[in-house]
């Protein structure tokens, strides 16, 4: 039988950089239920690196929106050092106006790495209307990837990225974190509560639940 598990180069060069930004702000326990909620996990080593190490009543819960990716996540969860933290992968589209019960029951944080540049817009607000929907008081979401700056790219690569992204589809793109992200997530109840300079010109975004 072939190994479902993908892989993603970019995931084992952030990964390490992320987990200490996940740890400060993601919850240091997690209520009975607690679990963080992965948007767009795609091959599942997110899920498999994180999980292990973040707090011990911290479930991960993966999601993807396409089906296919589900078999990988659960490969890699499976092979992690703690596949009882990570719950069965599920299909979740953002742009949805329901979630799967799985994605909102317990569900303390959210947190979503390069998925709002390669989607559409509608996927942004979709991820934005969920999460100001379903997250408690203070629960944190939060985001990582390339973003622009008052209009402007922070690094020539990223703006090359950008371009490469809307030729590819004109509804990509990197989004501009000033005029687009934060008047989206405000309208949500979502407040920007910091933001954490990352490697390769990225950023990790996070909002807290008003």
């Amino acid at each position: 039988m072939s190994d479902p598990r993908r892989h993603a180069p970019a995931t084992l060069r952030n990964r390490d950089a992320l987990l200490p930004v996940l740890q400060a702000h993601l919850p240091a326990s997690g209520r009975r239920g607690g679990q963080v909620l992965e948007i767009a996990s795609g091959t599942g080593e997110h899920a498999a690196f994180f999980a292990p190490r973040l707090a011990p009543e911290l479930r991960w819960r993966p999601s993807d929106a396409e089906p296919e990716a589900l078999a990988s996540i659960d490969a890699h969860a499976a092979a992690s050092e703690a596949p009882e933290k990570i719950a069965p992968a599920i299909a979740l589209d953002v742009t949805a106006d329901a979630w799967p019960a799985e994605a909102t029951e317990g569900t303390t944080a959210i947190f979503c790495a390069n998925m709002i540049h390669i989607a559409p817009w509608a996927a942004a607000e979709g991820l934005l209307r969920g999460a100001g929907r379903l997250l408690p008081a203070g629960a944190p979401l939060l985001l990582y990837g390339p973003f622009k700056r008052d209009g402007r790219h922070t690094a020539e690569s990223n703006e090359a990225f950008d371009e490469s992204l809307r030729a590819r589809d004109p509804s990509w793109g990197v989004r501009d974190l000033e005029s687009e992200v934060l008047p989206l997530a405000d309208a949500r109840g979502l407040t920007l509560k910091a933001i954490e300079a990352m490697p390769a010109n990225n950023l990790t975004v996070i909002f807290r639940k008003g």
